[in-house]
């Protein structure tokens, strides 16, 4: 099945405690129906010193949300669903409230 939901996407979250907030997807996590979001679901991650981060310490990283919790953004900057349609022989995503056709 085609992904609704893209690498590289704006998307904005429509609930929990980020709600109503705009990101990046920096990863898609298909098997889980998971997706990463630049600044979304920060979480700290007590890090023992290695070789890598020889400090340790407190780090702060994006975890993982779910993928019904998230909608693409419109040109409008509007949540909106994803549907697709084909464009001579190519199938395309496009934006539901609008219409037109999602780059990428």
């Amino acid at each position: 099945m085609a992904a609704k939901i893209k690498k590289g996407d704006d998307v904005v979250v429509l609930t929990g405690k980020d709600k109503g907030r705009t990101g990046k997807v920096l990863r898609v996590i298909p098997s889980d129906n998971r997706v990463v979001v630049q600044g979304i679901q920060v979480v700290q991650r007590h890090t023992r010193p290695s070789a890598g981060n020889p400090q340790g310490g407190i780090v702060n990283k994006e975890a993982s949300i779910h993928l019904s919790n998230v909608a693409l953004v419109d040109a409008k900057g509007k949540p909106t669903r994803v549907g697709f349609r084909m464009d001579g022989d190519k199938k395309v995503r496009f934006a539901k409230t609008t219409g037109d056709a999602i780059n990428g």
